[in-house]
């Protein structure tokens, strides 16, 4: 089953029952983690990191630093996203190896003086791509049929720890993604867009 991005987007709820018992296939999971690589990151600097967590021993785990959450271990897998806040000085020039030489050079030199000295911008930009991807995977999951709970309930350092979180990481957010064992209940309900979209700018 596929959806439109719009019918994604109305449908997709944060799961917090899943049949223990699916597997999802491989070549899907692989399929929503391939086209989450395609999200946008400043300079294309791809700062995301995707850790999959399969492990029922692991998940076991970590689910005893999450709140005893059940999404944790029942889930089909559990998507721990990642930012790598020195993805910047990473051999840049491979952000745009397929760009002309004059650009690729040009970009690179931009990268270095953008991010150097400036260490919450640098984990700034983290968040923010590591949320535009967890956006893309749950509507690209919602899409084929799955369904996904984003999780932030869980001790950020114990979780690194269990990982082995490099250094320069920060862990951003959980997702888990599977099969729902339950319908999920009512959206709590939106705010009036007269309260959230502001035209030019916000009242004096």
């Amino acid at each position: 089953m596929t959806l439109d991005v719009a019918s994604a987007i109305l449908n997709r709820r944060a799961i917090k029952q899943f049949d223990p018992a699916y597997a999802i296939p491989d070549s899907d999971l692989e399929r929503i983690l391939d086209l989450a690589r395609r999200m946008p990151t400043a300079f294309n600097i791809q700062n995301w990191r995707f850790v999959v967590v399969k492990d029922p021993d692991l998940r076991r785990r970590i689910r005893t630093v999450a709140w005893d959450q059940p999404q944790v271990t029942d889930a089909s897998v559990l998507l721990i996203l990642c930012a790598d806040i020195n993805a910047w000085e990473k051999s840049p020039e491979r952000y745009w190896e397929n760009a002309q030489p004059d650009v690729r050079s040009a970009m690179t030199a931009a990268i270095d003086q953008y991010y150097r000295g400036r260490e919450h911008v640098q984990r700034d930009e983290g968040m923010r791509s590591c949320g535009m991807a967890a956006s893309a995977i749950m509507l690209l999951a919602q899409s084929m049929g799955y369904g996904t709970c984003p999780m932030d309930g869980f001790d950020f350092d114990a979780v690194g720890a269990l990982i082995n979180l490099p250094a320069d990481h920060e862990i951003v957010m959980f997702v888990a993604l599977g099969k729902p064992a339950a319908p999920p209940k009512p959206s709590g309900g939106a705010l009036p867009r007269t309260e959230l979209v502001i035209e030019n700018a916000f009242p004096r």
